[in-house]
């Protein structure tokens, strides 16, 4: 019976303990790692911050050495081609692959990429996600065929991206709650 009544203040105090402190929990629910990166490219390439954050905390819950079985590379994910051909048109010098783990390097060609699609599909940012995730040629198309429509994410047919997109935007309300960018 003791342990039983012991248990049970140990929930309670717990709990309270978390109501008190519900900020740090969701903050460490929401890291934000890499914060003078993302700041930094965010308003060379005119990109909301915590968006940005929110695709990192997505993509690869800002651990900058993963590599997804599709080949995608770092903290916000890039594919080996893309950051080849953003950092031509960026001109970046010296730009080696292997410098994609390197979170600076990464944010900094992610970000542009992401405003890139932004400027492309008109400041809609489901489009732009589900092209950072699903490809924009694939976005493209399925606006071409009316597959997908203004910019409801219910309408993308692929359940990663739908997902994706979702899970980004959910993020993105939490970092711009949590945090002063």
């Amino acid at each position: 019976m003791a342990k039983k009544i012991a248990a049970v203040l140990i929930v309670i105090i717990g709990l309270l303990a978390l109501y008190n402190n519900i900020s740090w929990f969701i903050r460490y629910l929401y890291p934000l790692k890499y914060q003078d990166y993302i700041v930094k490219y965010s308003k060379e390439y005119r990109m909301d911050p915590y968006m940005v954050a929110a695709v990192i905390k997505v993509e690869s819950g800002f651990s900058p050495n993963v590599v997804s079985s599709k080949g995608a590379v770092g903290l916000m994910q890039i594919m080996p081609e893309t950051a080849r051909w953003a950092a031509e048109k960026m001109n970046m010098k010296d730009f080696k692959i292997e410098t994609l783990v390197m979170p600076e390097t990464n944010i900094k060609i992610g970000t542009w990429y992401l405003s890139k699609l932004l400027e492309e599909f008109n400041g809609d940012i489901t489009l732009a996600l589900a092209a950072y995730n699903g490809g924009r040629g694939n976005v493209r198309e399925w606006l071409k065929s009316g597959q997908i429509k203004g910019s409801k994410e219910d309408n993308i047919p692929f359940a990663e991206t739908k997902d994706f997109v979702s899970k980004v935007k959910k993020a993105y309300k939490w970092y711009r709650k949590l945090y002063k960018l």
